[in-house]
């Protein structure tokens, strides 16, 4: 009985040893594979760390430029006898007045939207010189009423020139109703009346200049608010 005992707990303490070894090596396997995932995932944190350090010093080193080399001035409210309502993150502003008694007029302006080259002034080498274009849009409306009419310009940087002249109604119900002739394709005698017409309300050669200085300016202004926009993104 004694040697059956003994036998017994040899054969017991044979198994354990076993399942001691064997529990052993699969946790030393399992520590092996934690540590080299843990290894793996540290070094592309620290990749994706100097990647975004990079990318953040790129952005402040950008802005700190924009600032140096041209900084913007807070935008105008006033230009004349017009409120100036600008449009942050938009490449749109608004500007609007009344004239005489119950006259309304809102002027819309892009950002700068196209150029054209020019030939230089008495250069005879023929070089040329870059105009820049806003597109502007003039509504004139009197009182209450549901017609207004709508002068569709281009904004030169020294000069405003009417390229069509619709007059709407804002409650019509027509399909295609007739937009009116190229104000190009008229006579001058009618082209500088209506010119007449506009300079009289302010909307002259002087408000382009002033609108291209406004959008200069605005777009330094949008362009250093979207570059500190990515860098908070990134950094948060």
């Amino acid at each position: 009985m004694a040697a059956f005992l003994r036998a017994s707990r040899r054969s017991l303490f044979s198994s354990c040893g076993i399942l001691y070894s064997h529990g052993q090596q699969s946790s030393l396997h399992s520590s092996k594979h934690i540590f080299q995932f843990s290894r793996s995932h540290a070094s592309q944190a620290i990749q994706k760390s100097l990647f975004e350090s990079n990318i953040l010093r790129i952005l402040r080193n950008e802005i700190e430029y924009q600032l140096d080399y041209a900084p913007p001035h807070p935008p105008v409210t006033k230009f004349n006898t017009f409120m100036v309502e600008d449009r942050p993150g938009e490449q749109w502003v608004t500007l609007r007045r009344k004239f005489g008694e119950d006259e309304h007029i809102k002027i819309e302006a892009t950002m700068i939207d196209g150029a054209i080259t020019v030939p230089k002034a008495n250069d005879e080498n023929l070089a040329e010189d870059v105009r820049l274009h806003i597109s502007v849009l003039v509504d004139i409306w009197k009182g209450e009423g549901s017609e207004f009419l709508e002068f569709v310009c281009s904004s030169w940087p020294n000069s405003l020139e009417i390229q069509k002249v619709y007059l709407l109604r804002s409650n019509s119900s027509r399909a295609q109703p007739y937009m009116g002739p190229n104000v190009k394709d008229l006579n001058s005698g009618f082209r500088d009346g209506l010119n007449e017409f506009l300079k009289a309300r302010g909307v002259d050669d002087e408000l382009s200049t002033f609108l291209h200085e406004f959008m200069m300016n605005k777009d330094r202004i949008e362009a250093i608010g979207w570059l500190r926009k990515i860098q908070s993104f990134i950094e948060n």
